[in-house]
């Protein structure tokens, strides 16, 4: 019984590849996300397959690949976008490019993308209102308090900004 929903027979052997090799990559590749992108999943088998899958180079080491992909939700997020974007070039019989496309309609199908937009929107929106709150209390001015004869109160006068003056110098040019 198979790990995941991808079948041999899906698929079609390369000279290198059987069909239960690419159908194990694919299900490995669910498995993978499905875990938060545990590095307990990121075997060096599985880092060796992905990183000649989906336009990804083969440049980085491991860790590094790690790292660049799978460390945050936005990292994350772009992982995915660039792994639906591929367009799977090839011929199935010397590439894994059957598969590629059957990881792509998963990753739909179970809506990674607009999870991982939404979590991304979520820890953007968190970070901005953490900032916010650090600064309102410093650029934020109270409102306009006035004392009963309508004058401005000499706490709030004396907190007041006073706007800069700039002492302004004529310049005069000739056209000619």
């Amino acid at each position: 019984m198979p790990k995941g929903p991808f079948l041999p027979d899906e698929f079609t052997p390369t000279k290198f590849s059987t069909a239960a090799d690419k159908a194990e990559f694919g299900n490995h590749f669910q498995r993978f996300i499905e875990s938060e992108w545990a590095q307990a999943h990121f075997t060096k088998d599985f880092y060796h397959r992905l990183s000649m899958c989906f336009g990804h180079i083969a440049h980085m080491d491991r860790p590094t690949f790690y790292e660049t992909w799978f460390t945050c939700d936005h990292d994350r997020l772009r992982f995915l976008e660039k792994t639906l974007k591929w367009p799977c070039w090839g011929d199935p019989e010397y590439t894994f490019s059957d598969v590629e496309r059957a990881i792509q309609q998963e990753v739909r199908k179970r809506n990674y993308l607009a999870r991982y937009q939404l979590r991304v929107a979520e820890s953007e929106r968190a970070s901005e209102m953490e900032t916010l709150r650090h600064l309102e209390p410093k650029y934020c001015a109270p409102a306009n308090r006035t004392d009963d004869d309508g004058t401005m109160s000499a706490d709030l006068a004396a907190s007041a900004p006073t706007p800069p003056v700039i002492e302004r110098t004529p310049v005069q040019a000739s056209l000619f």
